[in-house]
């Protein structure tokens, strides 16, 4: 009996934790998979009595100011390095409250179908804003298609570039007008979460793949000090569970979508 009343007590002082926090948590994400997998805990959540109202955007730069100006309480769509270029670019607070999945990013052409085959000069499209612009740079050097000066990593821009044997041409393109850009280029680098939706795999279509090891884990972003909200502590148990584990496996098979816990 004494433990029941215990139990009761406490999920009693847990539901008013919760409550004291009032309205539900605004969650701004991309639509695949980010906002898939929070409507997806949207029940669970639910019954520990917190409540998410899930806002699909698919502009980094808005989520991220919305974020800001507390328009949002979280955002799932980024990685920590363009988290941290932003607050230092814009003087914004943001923090990683939690690590969930990685999306690898991939170069992909609907002009050929193996990386030998690109041809001299060939025109390549890959994200313009810095953080991707650098993955994207260093995934291209992975790929042997060019060389970056020593110690330029993430940063990286095409004045990093020492090296271009094959003279590629690189242009710099919103990342969410990739796909749509495929087309009129020989090949482009783009983020999994614009992939995804365009109905393309990494595994089957890339013609280059990053590599597993990658520190670009996507991350539930809240405004430093929100990170041990308790509503906030839930959501990202609910994301770091078997749950999404499974959709992840079922989904995603290929590893266009990797688990990160």
């Amino acid at each position: 009996m004494k433990k029941i009343i215990a139990f009761v007590a406490a999920a009693a002082v847990s539901a008013a934790v919760f409550a004291q926090n009032g309205k539900a948590l605004k969650i701004g994400a991309t639509p695949v998979p980010h906002a898939e997998m929070l409507n997806l805990v949207k029940d669970d959540l639910a019954a520990q009595g917190v409540d998410i109202n899930v806002i699909e955007m698919t502009d980094y730069v808005i989520l991220n100011d919305a974020l800001e100006s507390g328009e949002l309480d979280a955002n799932f769509d980024q990685h920590i390095p363009y988290m941290e270029s932003t607050n230092k670019e814009k003087g914004y607070h943001l923090v990683n409250a939690g690590g969930i999945h990685i999306e690898p990013i991939a170069l992909y052409s609907k002009k050929v179908s193996k990386l030998e085959d690109l041809k001299k000069k060939a025109r390549i499209a890959i994200p313009n804003d810095p953080t991707n612009g650098g993955r994207a740079l260093l995934l291209l050097q992975s790929a042997g298609l060019i060389t970056l000066r020593e110690g330029s990593g993430i940063t990286a821009t095409t004045l990093d570039i020492v090296k271009n044997p094959r003279k590629i041409k690189i242009t710099e393109i919103d990342a969410a007008s990739l796909p749509l850009t495929l087309k009129d280029v020989d090949a482009a680098v783009i983020n999994g979460n614009y992939a995804i939706p365009a109905g393309l795999s990494a595994a089957k279509d890339g013609l280059f793949i990053e590599g597993k090891d990658s520190p670009y884990v996507n991350i539930i972003a809240v405004k430093a000090g929100n990170e041990k909200d308790p509503r906030v502590v839930a959501l990202v148990k609910a994301l770091q569970s078997e749950k999404i584990r499974e959709y992840i496996q079922k989904n995603f098979p290929n590893g266009e979508v990797v688990s990160a816990f």
